[in-house]
């Protein structure tokens, strides 16, 4: 071992209990959560994931009131009204510039995260939030529409960062009991960000001609908060420890994090990551695509986050009320039904984050993208009718409550969840920009082209998201492995057959043991730990 194994083993056997429990014993799970790792989810995601969701359907309910506000500030500028065509790509702009942004912020995450670690990129990332925030807010008073335009591209900045540096945060402070249920939390705080957009933007609240701007002021809310709590919370330990090189920081940071003085488990784990990735530094994009011990990992996680993105549910959260109102409802009771989408989907979300680690990822995601394939025709059928009989458009609801559970109860968490899991600590930045540059170049496509397949498809495109969904359901069941409760390491190994493959790390070190085995046939006691250490990887 190394110096800084050595220092390592010193600490893991200093916080040994000898009288504990097996590691690994039923009894010990009822100990993963710790009120520190419970903060730190609710924390990080209420001022990330939770802005994220806030922002997808904030924009709903004042659209009207918006597009009146574009149609006077041009005619003020050039003396007559804007083309209603003009102000459909002004208005396509305003809603999927948020998803450009979300590429920029996506690209900047490993040079931040690289100096300032996950913690502190979360904290820094508030910064978008304020100003984004304080743009928009202004822009009715100003005169001005690009403000609005400009604080949804910055704000899209914040939500690129959040929904890499968050998901990445949450999966490397969580033991791998629960590493399901707390990678949840991204998705639960998103559901519940659309619903308080949707919530907020009823005309009794802030959703009238006067206030709509407040409704982008409240963003600096949870910012606030954010920036408030998350400093008292410690950085995630394989951070500390894998990129650092920050034993005793880890083990505190382990201590925090999971209630109890005995991390020895934990720290044996991080050292048996560190010993395969020894002497590696961050991957690049380009290295990531090239290795050939990875390659369906990405594969996997890219047509994750593009059936996350292309499975229409966006189209969905961006137009409910043209959809609704094409649906027969009277305009004076969308806003409720509106609201009503939101509840569903959080408490998908929540049923999902209950049972993730009973029924694991797999049958989640595969289940949940049938489910939508399968409402997404029988709404294309609804639309179709709804001349037919007056109950017919109420089905259409019905269709789309189903298709929002449907996505919240798998598809709409998971994908995070697995590009965290998929990928060691080397490798786990350049993923997710990887990700998240699908994520986002896809959320942007369908808001800025679902007005245009809409108006030429009519009441078909839907069709359009049940084709993607299908296509995704069958890959995952062919490709996608369970992850749930499975060490990197573990996961790695499952895709090694497909991949032909594996980690030349892996193998120098696996090489590296035999030989010491061979020169070494009994071995010494004091390379227990580090035999042991071998053993798990």
């Amino acid at each position: 071992m190394d110096a800084r194994e050595l220092t390592l083993a010193s600490l893991i056997r200093d916080t040994s209990c000898p009288g504990e429990l097996p590691v690994g014993h039923q009894l010990r799970r009822k100990k993963d959560w710790s009120w520190s790792l419970v903060v730190a989810a609710l924390v990080g995601a209420f001022g990330s994931s939770f802005l994220y969701g806030y922002n997808l359907s904030v924009v709903n309910a004042p659209t009207p009131y918006i597009k009146a506000f574009y149609n006077e500030t041009w005619y003020r500028r050039h003396g007559h009204p804007i083309d209603p065509d003009t102000l459909t790509l002004l208005w396509s702009v305003t809603v999927s510039i948020f998803a450009i942004g979300g590429l920029v912020g996506t690209l900047m995450v490993k040079i931040i995260g690289k100096f300032l670690g996950r913690k502190y990129t979360l904290l820094v990332n508030n910064g978008f939030a304020v100003s984004a925030a304080l743009l928009m807010a202004c822009s009715l008073r100003a005169g001005t529409f690009e403000l609005l335009i400009v604080g949804r591209f910055i704000m899209g900045v914040d939500g690129g960062i959040a929904l890499s540096a968050l998901p990445m945060y949450l999966n490397e402070i969580s033991p791998k009991q629960i590493r399901g249920s707390l990678g949840q939390v991204t998705a639960i705080f998103i559901c519940i960000g659309v619903f308080t957009g949707q919530l907020l933007g009823l005309p009794e609240l802030l959703g009238k001609e006067s206030t709509w701007p407040y409704l982008f002021g409240v963003i600096v809310v949870p910012a606030l908060v954010q920036l408030a709590s998350l400093p008292f919370l410690p950085e995630s330990p394989r951070y500390l420890l894998l990129e650092k090189h920050d034993e005793a920081g880890a083990m505190k940071a382990f201590q925090t994090f999971l209630g109890k003085a005995d991390v020895s488990q934990e720290l044996e784990e991080v050292l048996a990551e560190s010993r395969v990735q020894r002497n590696l530094r961050l991957m690049s994009v380009l290295e990531l695509l090239r290795a050939h011990f990875v390659r369906w990992q990405v594969i996997t996680v890219v047509i994750t986050m593009a059936s996350y993105q292309l499975c229409g549910l966006n189209a969905i959260w961006f137009y409910t009320n043209s959809i609704f109102s094409k649906a027969g409802i009277p305009q004076d009771k969308i806003p409720y039904i509106t609201l009503s989408t939101g509840g569903i989907e959080t408490l998908a979300a929540i049923f999902s984050g209950l049972v993730i680690e009973r029924l694991g990822r797999r049958p989640l995601l595969i289940g949940g993208f049938g489910l939508m394939a399968l409402f997404f025709g029988t709404l294309t059928v609804t639309l179709t009718l709804q001349d037919q009989a007056p109950w017919v458009p109420y089905l259409s609801i019905v269709c789309i409550l189903a298709i929002i559970a449907s996505f919240c109860s798998g598809p709409g968490g998971i994908p995070f969840i697995l590009t965290g899991e998929f990928f060691q600590q080397s490798e786990r930045p350049a993923a997710f920009i990887i990700a998240g540059t699908v994520n986002w170049l896809s959320n942007f496509a369908v808001g800025l082209l679902f007005p245009f397949i809409q108006k030429s498809l009519d009441s078909y495109c839907f069709l359009v998201f049940a084709a993607v969904c299908i296509t995704g359901a069958i890959y995952f069941y062919f490709v996608l492995p369970e992850t749930k409760n499975r060490t990197h390491a573990e996961i790695s190994q499952a895709f090694a057959k497909r991949n032909k493959a594996h980690p030349p790390e892996m193998k120098t070190d696996s090489a590296m043991a035999e030989e010491k085995a061979n020169s070494q046939p009994e071995p010494d006691p004091s390379s227990t730990l580090d035999s042991h250490g071998q053993n798990q990887v």
